[in-house]
């Protein structure tokens, strides 16, 4: 069953295509879950809830771009609404800004050591580094999205990035001690 047939019956309400759509779109949002949460049970718990409300929603997509763009827009916009709820974001003046760019040399770091080390960041600096950097959102954007000022968006990447950097040094420099 192609795609379209697969949405076509999703609307209907055939659990059989959700199914089968699942079983299509789960490994892609499920890294699109990982990203934006805590841990691994937390992004299984995003994942699921991100398909619930796919089913719920499938009807008010219309056929305009991706579908696949859609069910991410819409798994990442309901784990960011968990987050608009909480106090997790720092709030600074704009004029205090100094956002420094941080040079991490990636050649050096296990992609998973750094997944695990973005998942350690502290939610407002995690969900601001991620869209900055790995979905490359403006901080305009980002700043919507999440409720903030720009200025909260940059500080947050800034420290985000601080931290990250802080831990990797800590880790090369641990490495090169063991070495020797």
């Amino acid at each position: 069953m192609g795609l379209e047939s697969l949405i076509s019956e999703c609307k209907k309400g055939s659990q059989k295509a959700q199914e089968q759509l699942y079983r299509l779109l789960s490994p892609k949002l499920f890294a699109l879950c990982v990203k934006y949460s805590k841990n691994y049970t937390e992004a299984q718990d995003n994942l699921h809830d991100g398909f619930l409300l796919i089913f719920d929603k499938i009807h008010k997509y219309e056929g305009k771009g991706s579908f696949e763009g859609w069910a991410k827009k819409v798994v990442l916009n309901n784990i960011l609404q968990k987050y608009r709820g909480q106090v997790v974001f720092e709030i600074i003046s704009e004029k205090h800004q100094t956002p420094t760019e941080i040079e991490i040399d990636t050649e050096e770091i296990d992609l998973v050591f750094l997944t695990k080390l973005i998942q350690e960041l502290p939610d407002r600096y995690r969900l601001v580094f991620n869209l900055y950097v790995l979905d490359n959102y403006s901080h305009k954007e980002i700043a919507q999205m999440l409720q903030i000022s720009e200025g909260t968006s940059k500080s947050n990447l800034s420290r985000a990035r601080a931290i990250l950097k802080e831990k990797i040094e800590a880790k090369n420099s641990f490495n090169r001690i063991e070495a020797q």
